[in-house]
């Protein structure tokens, strides 16, 4: 369909945008059209070059030269962040920028101040110049209340009244539910319809399909820094969509490589009846070598604080941990580290990597006791090609090893903290939601680690509230409820791995 004989000239046009960072080309000649009255879903998986095109539309990059950008049919030059907000450009980011401080009405006019004669803050004047525009949206407090004070929902309404405060009429939303609760979301999703009827664009960045099948009136897509077409939302389906992110079909996503179905390997973790006397009530299960064990379960069942039993992390009130025969002592993590156990926190920001070290450090952080000579000098040199090792191993889509781990998208974020567990050589590797917060691009090379290492021997504990991801990569899966293990699927003659025989379970229906 051709929009512009339809609807006039897109809000927003951008043509041939490249972008090239030392050693990286992160766009490549990349084009989009966004009309005012429609949603354009902004799809790819992480390193896609969707931030990277935000910001250059933002004015926060330069583009290289030879592109171009139209706002309402007019060519523009965007060379500084001021540029872009005078062209009635705004950016919701997912770090909100806003002062906690001060109040509504003051973040609103911040660097855009009304003053009296003489220069003193007109605040009574900046209260009652955002009041109309905070009734037409429906919030639920006023210009005089302290942003501090507000929920990140909240907060996220003060930026989008800020914007609008300002004349915007692209507005991009990047990640924007990542923080919100069901009912938060809902909200913002009235909102976000009641600005596409006022003629508003709105670009929704977004990795969450559900989110997009809501919302979207039509979906771009990108990979590798580069366009790869947009759908109509007459077109839009799962398998289209991800296709287009990540070059293949969906139905390859969980091909397992790894023998589920041949003899089963000799028991490498043995649990029984382990309880911390509270949430978790005494379990019992056995995992096998080469087997990928899956842990299902509602919110509140119990999986995290089982697995950080097994690990260590949390004291035990009765149980024992039996690791390849030997008994495992309860004397915290880094006991079930030194004897095989690996376990990735569902929390990798606030409890797995360390975000202001690069992406090596992090990989050699477990081991970087074997790199040290007579003296207490490191073996750099040995450290680096691990490192190197590992960025390829693992498919870690960075400039080198040496890039600042905080800087690179979740899927990688989750690679490079995998690499370092696995430098430990475990022989047990629990896997707390491994692929929350990532694309699906990055899942689908997460689900390839997890596979081989299957092949290779090492028993993997997976806990994820993903069931799609449950049933397609486990051999076996305990489901949990109310603190104990409730039932097991799969297995030697065990029931089929399906989401319905574990929500059975889950919920208590099991006969």
């Amino acid at each position: 369909m051709d929009r512009s004989e339809e609807r006039g000239p897109p809000a927003l046009q951008m043509r041939g945008i490249s972008k090239t960072f030392p050693g990286v080309r992160a766009l490549a000649s990349v084009q989009i059209d966004a009309w005012g009255g429609e949603v354009l879903a902004l799809m790819g998986e992480n390193g896609a070059g969707k931030s990277t095109l935000m910001k250059v539309l933002s004015g926060a990059y330069q583009a290289d030269p030879g592109g171009e950008i139209r706002v309402f049919g007019k060519p523009i030059s965007i060379t500084g962040p001021q540029v872009a907000k005078e062209a009635g450009i705004a950016i919701i980011y997912q770090e909100l920028a806003l002062a906690p401080n001060l109040t509504v009405s003051e973040n609103i006019h911040l660097g855009n101040e009304i003053s009296r004669p003489g220069g003193r803050l007109d605040r009574r004047a900046m209260i009652e110049d955002c009041r109309p525009l905070l009734a037409r949206l429906g919030t639920p407090f006023g210009p005089e209340t302290l942003v501090g004070t507000l929920s990140i929902a909240e907060q996220q309404l003060v930026e989008i009244v800020r914007a609008l405060h300002r004349k915007s009429r692209i507005l991009v939303l990047d990640e924007p539910t990542t923080a919100l609760s069901a009912r938060e979301t809902d909200r913002l999703f009235t909102l976000i319809r009641q600005l596409r009827d006022e003629g508003i664009a709105l670009i929704y960045i977004s990795h969450r399909m559900a989110e997009v099948y809501e919302l979207a009136d039509r979906v771009t897509v990108l990979r590798d820094g580069s366009y790869v077409g947009t759908l109509e939302r007459e077109q839009l389906s799962a398998e289209a969509i991800v296709r287009m992110m990540v070059g293949r079909d969906l139905s390859s996503f969980y091909t397992k490589q790894h023998d589920a179905t041949g003899a089963r390997g000799e028991v490498v973790l043995q649990v029984d009846g382990l309880t911390d006397g509270g949430r978790v009530h005494p379990c019992s299960f056995s995992l096998h070598k080469g087997e990928v064990l899956g842990v299902a379960g509602l919110v509140g069942a119990g999986r995290t604080e089982l697995a950080r039993l097994i690990y260590g992390a949390d004291r035990r009130a009765g149980g024992t941990v039996t690791l390849a025969g030997k008994l495992l002592p309860a004397r915290g993590p880094k006991a079930a580290l030194d004897a095989g156990i690996a376990y990735l926190t569902e929390d990798r920001k606030g409890l797995g990597l360390f975000l202001d070290m690069s992406c090596g450090a992090n990989i050699n952080l477990g081991v970087i006791d074997r790199d040290c000579h007579l003296g207490g000098r490191l073996d750099r040199a040995k450290a680096r090609m691990r490192a190197t090792r590992a960025f390829k191993s693992f498919r870690v889509r960075a400039a080198s090893p040496a890039v600042q781990v905080g800087s690179l998208s979740g899927g990688n974020q989750q690679k490079v903290l995998l690499a370092r567990l696995l430098e430990t050589g475990p022989k047990v590797l629990i896997l707390d939601e491994p692929t929350r917060g990532v694309d699906v691009g990055a899942k689908s090379e997460i689900y390839r680690i997890i596979d081989e290492l299957a092949a290779n021997g090492l028993g993997v504990l997976v806990i994820s509230s993903d069931l799609p991801e449950i049933v397609g990569i486990c051999d076996r899966v305990l489901v949990m409820r109310e603190g104990s293990i409730a039932g097991e699927v799969g297995g030697p003659g065990g029931e089929v791995i399906n989401q319905q025989n574990v929500m059975v379970h889950a919920a208590g229906m099991a006969a």
